[in-house]
């Protein structure tokens, strides 16, 4: 008869075992939704900068020396890259990106009558899991076409 008579499993701490494992998916969720969060909003401030920028460096890459050469016309103004790229370089310090975004890049492009502005930065995560070294950048382009009318 003793081999009929079982003893009850202890099942004391299964529950600890699945709240801990509940609380870290709850916890992963809530670290995703934050850093991605974050991120989205990072994106955000620098396709601000990015179209400021392309604006600026489009104005001031238009020097206009066929305006005063032969004026106004339908023609798109001629772009100088290096001028372009100067005004980049000066729309962000003036803004106080460089300091609000640190290791920030740009890239200038000009083509013709189009000036494009590529900036990225690292990611600022707030919050990160311990050990876990997670690191990325956020990017934005901006354009702008310098067309008298």
């Amino acid at each position: 008869m003793n081999r009929l008579r079982r003893r009850p499993r202890d099942e004391r701490g299964a529950t600890t075992v699945l709240v801990i494992g509940f609380a870290g998916v709850l916890l992963a969720l809530v670290v995703a939704v934050v850093d991605g969060s974050a991120a989205y909003r990072q994106r955000q401030s620098l396709t601000t900068l990015a179209e400021g920028a392309a604006l600026w460096a489009a104005d001031a890459g238009a020097q206009g020396r066929e305006v005063y050469l032969r004026g106004v016309t339908d023609a798109p103004l001629e772009q100088t890259a290096s001028a372009a790229r100067a005004g980049v370089a000066q729309y962000l310090r003036a803004t106080g990106a460089v300091a609000d975004h640190p290791g920030l890049a740009s890239q200038v492009r000009v083509s013709g009558d189009r000036v494009e502005v590529r900036l990225s930065a690292p990611a600022d995560l707030p919050l990160t899991f311990p050990g876990l070294d997670v690191t990325g950048r956020v990017a934005a382009t901006g354009v702008a076409l310098v067309r008298p009318e």
